[in-house]
């Protein structure tokens, strides 16, 4: 008999679940605002699984296959939430090496306001 304290984690953990396929989904398509906003809702899930005064659900025999559906999908989005920074810094210095506001004084003196 699963007792209710069981029954809290693995509801929490399920919620972590399938926040972690949406994120999955939301940096494939490069849609950066909803994946932070569920990033922020996945680290609230984890901040009330941390409350808990215990976990029996990483005891329990389903944990395992758990833990083996969520560990790749956590490396896939690290790697592709990696990646997305990494082109967007490019994407920003390239767009910055196009900033000529110190490369001529005629073009600094004639932006200046007076």
């Amino acid at each position: 008999m699963q007792d209710e304290s069981y029954e809290t984690a693995r509801v929490l953990w399920e919620k972590y679940r399938v926040l972690t396929h949406e994120l999955l989904k939301f940096v494939d398509d490069d849609e950066i605002d909803t994946f932070i906003e569920l990033v922020d809702q996945r680290g609230q899930i984890i901040d009330l699984l941390q409350e808990l005064p215990e976990d029996p659900y990483r005891l329990g025999a389903e944990w395992e296959a758990y833990d083996a559906e969520i560990r790749p999908l956590e490396m896939q989005i690290q790697y592709k939430a990696r990646a997305w920074l990494n082109r967007s810094r490019r994407q920003n210095a390239a767009v910055h090496s196009y900033d000529l506001t110190g490369a001529s004084p005629l073009g600094g003196n004639l932006n200046r306001r007076y």
